[in-house]
């Protein structure tokens, strides 16, 4: 192929997009069996009415159905239905395992069973098989449950439970508020104090919060997120929380303990579930026989671009780690592999 790309998420399915008219074969590769990205793993829980938004896909609009419609089912039939209208030919489920240098200007993306030889590559497998969960003293030792965002499916399971909430993001807030309606108590806790934006999300406010993003890739550090650079929405729903006390926040606890948390001052919470809401890390893994990575931990990357080797392009990473930063970025990445590949394949 002259270009593989790894993930058909919003980043994967643009880059195919941009790919279809750019006159170079391509072939997309995606680990799930179905069409969805990480959208069909959200939890049942998360309707349209509270997801901040989704942005069209290149050439087709998303029409959003009712407010209570499940987010997963209702973006993961957008994803399907744009693969059909474009004949976007997803091989599935295919799991990429590594991506090696073949020692001929090519790179070799290798899967349990099968290996594609290709010319350039747009990696867009996104963060949410990279769930983070920070290493805290007494972890070990605690007698409740433990579970990260991603393994969360409803407050129904949290039912007369003291849970702690770790995380300072949308989803800590969305799920905190959930699961307060059926639980003994809840506790909010937080590294730094949360942020909470009055005013819209302008696209000026959204260029400042990609900007933050992209000085420290452009740095050589790891990205973090779009969502941890970002204030909180002051939404109804959070405004009618904070009136029903749900959102008084402690600072991060020191230490777990074997029935709860505890502060350095001594202070405890009793609890029976801690739920971590705190993010994902790059699904990058499988680049890692190319040795991208610097010295300050992260990929350095000019747009998508990774400034160590041109032929890999990075999209839906760091600063296009959002649905409308995506589109942009796939068609960005396109464009320099197109000029890229402008001279012949190795014979």
């Amino acid at each position: 192929m002259d270009v593989v790309v790894i993930g058909a998420g919003q980043a994967g399915l643009s880059s195919a997009y941009h790919l279809r008219s750019s006159g170079l074969d391509f072939a997309v590769l995606d680990a799930d069996a179905a069409p969805g990205g990480a959208w069909q793993h959200r939890w049942p829980t998360l309707r349209m009415a509270t997801v901040h938004g989704i942005f069209d896909l290149p050439g087709m609009h998303f029409t959003p159905p009712s407010p209570d419609e499940p987010a997963a089912g209702a973006v993961s039939a957008y994803f399907a239905a744009f693969e059909r209208a474009f004949g976007i030919d997803v091989q599935r489920p295919v799991a990429v395992t590594a991506v090696r240098d073949a020692g001929d200007g090519r790179l070799l993306v290798e899967s349990d069973n099968s290996t594609w030889t290709t010319r350039a590559l747009i990696n867009a497998t996104g963060t949410w098989t990279r769930p983070f969960v920070p290493c805290y003293p007494g972890q070990e030792t605690f007698h409740g449950r433990q579970l990260h965002t991603a393994h969360y499916r409803g407050p129904a399971e949290f039912a007369g439970k003291r849970v702690v909430v770790v995380g300072g993001g949308t989803s800590a807030v969305q799920l905190l508020v959930e699961i307060a309606d059926v639980a003994a108590t809840t506790t909010w806790v937080t590294r730094r104090p949360p942020v909470f934006r009055d005013g819209p999300f302008t696209p000026d406010y959204g260029r400042e919060v990609v900007a933050k993003v992209e000085a420290r890739v452009r740095a050589g550090l790891p990205p973090g997120s779009i969502a941890s650079a970002s204030e909180l929405a002051w939404t109804p729903q959070l405004q009618e929380a904070g009136a029903r006390g749900l959102l008084r926040r402690r600072p991060m606890f020191d230490r777990i303990v074997p029935d709860g948390v505890q502060w350095r001052d001594g202070a405890a919470q009793d609890a029976d579930v801690i739920l971590w809401c705190t993010g994902f890390r790059p699904a990058l893994d499988h680049l890692a026989p190319l040795r991208l990575r610097g010295p300050r931990g992260g990929i350095v990357v000019d747009g998508t671009r990774v400034v160590a080797d041109p032929r890999i392009h990075l999209v839906g990473y760091g600063p296009s780690a959002s649905t409308v930063g995506a589109n942009r970025a796939g068609r960005a990445a396109v464009r320099e592999l197109r000029a890229l590949l402008a001279t012949p394949a190795p014979a």
